[in-house]
């Protein structure tokens, strides 16, 4: 969530294209009701770390939030702050047990509702502390347990429930964003199977932090989908580490981080030398929902809550290993150094990534590729293995229905997105976006194993790449 009255960057045509040949895809998936877990407890705090917050949301059914914890955030904005929070959203917040309470399981529920007239209700609450930090040289984890409201297609657009922090220098400003600093720890919408993680700092629109879409990734649930069932979310912000970064987590498994020298100084310490309060929501409409496919509409079926077992925030104060929860399905991605550089690797099965979309191919074999590659864009491979025989060679299998005037360069670059290329080509209109060929690039010399960056680096603003797989020779 942003406050910000022009939220995200929206996707091109063809971005927005894609998505909506997802939700039709979507639209095909009746929603399935899931028994909720009674009572479901946080995990034990881990050696090394202690709890600074927990709230486990026990209390008697109907009831509302433990207002020692908690406030309500109520209306379409701020006192004095931009309208419908900044992003669009057309719901009001209330603090009625109708939107906001909870289930006797030990659940809270927030709940959009939407009256005769066509009007939306729903929940805000955040956490009266806003000095959620890491100490020096130490860790922050916060992290919920969380199952997204339980619809899909048609009847979920214009949902957005969410996850997330913000510096605690916006109180009472409402006017200073993302200069202080915002993590998504989740966010959804539309009721895909999917969670976006961002941190968004610096200035809007543009600025070191590409405002308004932030430094962001995402990930897939798996097992079952996000709307299906339970998942935990987290960020570890972690002071501990040579440079200082943000770790976020879907299941235990990190998909995506933001390090402290990705920006400049000013930029990092403005988002970071302060506290952090935690919000939970379930917006109504907005900048997100409108760049995949809009708004709530007739067809959108209120009284779907987004459902919260726990929220817990740990510290430590030295190098203890992550609390990670395990995941509840093996990755999907291999571990490391468990990548073959010789043979293909599927673009889409990066480890993390940001401003790519994965889209079914027509390329020879199926599956999908990675799609919508723009300037800026990039995705990870941990542990490719090259190994002692030097690889001299990169292919790429590529596709481009980029304008003439169009063209951009794929990049290999090794241990971190900043290096230096180790090989490059360039890519223009081939056809179509979905003519393939395979590209051929020289690389310097590489042996062992490796973390590999794909980066896309164009001097125009368009989509102009798909990329199904790559490997190496020698």
């Amino acid at each position: 969530m942003r406050e910000t009255s022009s939220r995200r960057r929206r996707p091109s045509v063809r971005r927005a294209v894609v998505a909506a040949l997802s939700m039709t895809a979507l639209a095909a998936a009746a929603a399935v009701t899931v028994v909720l877990p009674a009572n479901a407890a946080a995990p034990p705090v881990p050696a090394g770390w202690s709890q600074v917050f927990l709230d486990d949301f026990n209390g008697a059914a109907g009831t509302g939030v433990n207002t020692a914890n908690w406030q309500y955030t109520t209306g379409t904005s701020y006192p004095g702050g931009p309208a419908n929070f900044g992003t669009g959203e057309v719901e009001t917040m209330t603090a009625d047990t109708a939107n906001v309470s909870l289930d006797g399981a030990g659940n809270l529920r927030i709940t959009p509702r939407r009256d005769a007239a066509g009007n939306w209700t729903s929940g805000r609450v955040e956490t009266k502390r806003a000095d959620f930090q890491p100490p020096a040289g130490g860790k922050l984890r916060t992290e919920a347990r969380i199952q997204m409201p339980n619809v899909t297609g048609p009847a979920a657009k214009g949902y957005w429930p969410a996850f997330w922090m913000l510096g605690a220098p916006y109180r009472g400003n409402w006017w200073n964003w993302p200069g202080i600093g915002e993590l998504d720890i989740l966010e959804n919408v539309q009721g895909i199977n999917n969670e976006w993680a961002t941190m968004h700092c610096g200035t809007s629109p543009g600025g070191p932090c590409n405002e308004t879409s932030g430094i962001g990734g995402q990930r897939a649930c798996t097992g079952t989908t996000c709307q299906g069932g339970f998942h935990t979310y987290a960020v570890e912000w972690d002071r501990s580490t040579a440079v200082e970064e943000m770790r976020f987590y879907l299941d235990g498994v990190n998909f995506h981080t933001v390090r402290a020298n990705q920006v400049d100084a000013t930029t990092w310490t403005n988002a970071t030398n302060h506290g952090y309060f935690i919000i939970l929501n379930v917006a109504m409409g907005g900048g997100f929902p409108d760049a995949f496919g809009g708004g709530p509409d007739a067809g959108t079926q209120p009284g779907y809550p987004m459902v919260v077992d726990y929220v817990s925030v740990l510290q430590s104060t030295g190098t203890t290993t992550p609390p990670t929860t395990p995941p509840t399905t093996p990755p999907a991605t291999p571990p490391a150094g468990n990548r073959d550089a010789y043979t293909a690797i599927q673009a889409e099965s990066y480890d993390e990534q940001s401003g790519t979309v994965k889209e079914n191919t027509t390329d020879t074999g199926g599956g999908q590729d990675l799609g919508s590659l723009a300037n800026g864009d990039w995705a990870l491979y941990r542990g490719v293995d090259f190994g002692t025989g030097a690889a001299k060679q990169f292919y790429g299998r590529v596709a481009s229905g980029a304008a003439g005037s169009v063209s951009g360069l794929v990049e290999v670059r090794l241990d971190s997105r900043t290096s230096a290329p180790i090989g490059s080509f360039a890519v223009a209109n081939t056809g179509g976006w979905q003519s393939w060929r395979t590209v051929p690039a020289n690389t310097t010399g590489v042996t062992g194993t490796h973390d590999v960056y794909l980066t896309f680096t164009s001097g125009q603003p368009a989509d102009f790449v798909n990329v199904n797989w790559f490997d190496f020779g020698h």
